[in-house]
């Protein structure tokens, strides 16, 4: 699974994220019996994971990863989170909240004694404050180039700000909250109304102290956090650049970072050791006061991609839990292993098929000489190519019988809304099924001849490479020329849209906000990495930001994603199937359909 629509802010901040998440991105290969420290059975859990961490800040473009967020959501605390049924979930020992007032929209965050960093300094507004500036877009002076794995090319310098992150419902914090003179209060109010309010809440990404130390040269934690804050009050560009730098880039490393000062978090676990690409071991936090005290004293995470090492590492004791991408094959296995139990159904992860618009690729109106009707038609002709149902009879049915079509960008299957807004917006009868004639006249029209597709998906996920032979095949039908862009690290890739003009991988909802699309569909928006620019759904999701009134929600995401479907964005194509397997010797492990899915209760692990 992979994606970036949190591709989602740390997951462990899962309720203030409010974007997608990637499933599997970049995944080097990985030995799942790389020699690492003896750990005691009794305190001690080895889960297997398909990619490895390589950002300690999930709330940037670079770092909003599945891999990176389930460690974050283990190493950091906040002030919600989701329980098994979905429920926001107040977290009282971190914080509390209220809304004061309803016009305008005033919330009130106050700050638990109990909350502290790792080092043992407290957690302040500074650090709330950190990730409100830095995501709220508010304080960006300049746009950013980005290098080829998402990251800032030309930061900062001379008091030019930018910080690679975005908050959709932040951004409408117009004015600069009011921070009490004891650090631990702030009132914040919203320029219009924020339907998704109580799942936006203002939670820690960074330590202020330690940016400001990394930033600023300043070593005393209280003046190194209270500089960070005052650089936002007071628009102090100067610093504020050196802060941005510092919030980009310093947090991605992919393996044990020399300067301690990077692994130090809020939550119940803090990162202890990590090789690159095999595995990162979590030890208990010492200063953690709050409510999620683990009774494991130790979880690592080995890594490695291939469901079958993944299926046999739980068979020979080396993991005791496993999620692996799930295949019959994987199935059957893990149901003839004894001493172990298994978990089905579907996750909130959906495949996807996206093309890219502003690449001067195929599907590029700049390579029509600006003609957007040519670019149009040729997008169209290679979606009525693809052999949805068939990658479904052939892939996913006999993981999971009662497998469909997923004709919606937005909706899960089964959810309230999801008749109403798959009917809304045509999908299911536009691509109802492969149209290879269509195809072919519609390429025609478009004057195009042969047009070369380079498509990216992940090497070495089986099911990826079955999908993208089924597309090739059907698309090479209608005279397309298909390139196989498969990369092990084209999550990283996302963002270096020169290199391909499709991609197909998953996206992993965070929340349950109705905002949670804002950044994958508006111009400019985070995840939104094929350049897709419509001033028709930038206008929706205004609409969607104050709309409170469900039935109204979900009348405008069905004009939202008729708009993408007239457009030829792309394609929903299935829900993923799931499988959990863990030891029968662990108890409490009960995943729920958002990320961080299997970690969402590691306090209630047991052996």
């Amino acid at each position: 699974m992979s994606t970036k629509k949190l591709l989602a802010a740390a997951s462990g901040l899962i309720a203030g994220a409010l974007l997608f998440s990637a499933c599997t991105p970049p995944t080097p290969s990985a030995n799942p019996t790389a020699t690492q420290s003896a750990i005691s059975e009794k305190t001690s859990v080895s889960v297997m994971w398909n990619q490895p961490f390589y950002a300690g800040n999930g709330l940037t473009g670079y770092g909003n990863a599945t891999a990176n967020n389930n460690i974050l959501y283990l190493t950091n605390d906040s002030v919600t989170f989701y329980d098994k049924e979905l429920n926001l979930t107040k977290n009282t020992s971190f914080g509390d909240y209220e809304k004061t007032s309803d016009d305008p929209l005033t919330v009130n965050q106050t700050i638990a004694d109990t909350a502290s960093w790792s080092d043992g300094t407290p957690v302040t507004a500074a650090d709330f404050i950190l990730a409100y500036g830095a995501q709220s877009g508010l304080f960006n002076n300049y746009e950013a180039k980005l290098d080829d794995f998402g990251d800032v090319k030309n930061e900062g310098k001379d008091g030019k700000v930018f910080f690679n992150s975005s908050n959709a419902g932040w951004a409408l914090i117009k004015d600069f909250p009011t921070v009490e003179a004891d650090n631990k209060s702030f009132t914040y109010t919203y320029s219009k109304p924020f339907a998704d309010w109580e799942k936006n809440l203002f939670t820690p990404g960074l330590p202020a102290h330690i940016v400001g130390k990394r930033a600023l040269g300043i070593e005393d934690p209280t003046q190194a956090a209270q500089a960070v804050l005052d650089a936002f009050k007071n628009k102090d560009n100067s610093a504020l650049s050196k802060i941005a730098n510092s919030w980009n880039s310093d947090w991605n490393f992919a393996e044990m970072p020399k300067d301690a000062d990077l692994v130090v978090g809020t939550g119940p676990y803090t990162i202890t050791e990590f090789v690159k690409g095999s595995y990162l071991t979590l030890s208990k936090n010492a200063n953690y006061k709050g409510a999620h005290v683990p009774t494991i004293d130790t979880i690592t995470v080995r890594y490695n991609e291939d469901p079958q090492a993944a299926v046999q590492a739980l068979q020979n004791g080396e993991v005791q839990l496993i999620s692996p991408q799930s295949t019959q094959d994987i199935l059957k296995q893990l149901e003839a292993v004894q001493g172990i139990k298994t978990i089905t159904g579907q996750e909130g992860t959906f495949e996807h098929f996206d093309l890219i618009f502003d690449n001067k690729g195929p599907f590029d109106p700049a390579t029509y000489g600006g003609d957007a009707a040519k670019a149009l038609k040729v997008r169209q002709a290679f979606l009525l190519t693809i052999p949805r149902q068939q990658i479904i009879d052939t892939i996913i049915k006999p993981l999971y019988a009662e497998a469909a079509i997923r004709n919606s960008y937005t909706q899960v299957p089964g959810a309230p809304n999801y008749a109403a807004v798959s009917e809304a917006n045509g999908m299911g009868t536009a691509y109802a099924a492969p149209d290879i004639e269509k195809a072919k006249s519609l390429l025609a029209e478009a004057g195009a001849t042969s047009p070369s597709v380079r498509i990216l998906y992940g090497e070495g996920n089986a099911r990826r490479e079955q999908q993208f032979q089924l597309i090739k095949e059907s698309a090479e039908q209608a005279g397309f020329k298909v390139i196989d862009g498969g990369d092990a690290n084209w999550g990283s890739l996302l963002s270096a849209t020169s290199k391909y003009d499709a991609s197909l991988f998953g996206w992993q909802s965070v929340s349950t906000a109705v905002s949670e699309n804002d950044a994958t569909y508006r111009t400019g928006g985070q995840n939104n990495f094929g350049g897709y620019s419509s001033k028709v759904v930038d206008g929706i999701l205004d609409q969607l930001q104050t709309e409170i009134d469900p039935a109204k929600q979900a009348e405008l995401l069905g004009q939202m994603e008729k708009q993408l479907v007239d457009d030829a964005f792309g394609l929903s194509i299935f829900q993923f199937p799931s499988v959990t397997a863990y030891s029968d010797k662990l108890a409490g492990i009960d995943p729920i359909t958002i990320a961080p899915t299997i970690f969402w209760n590691f306090w209630e692990w047991k052996i």
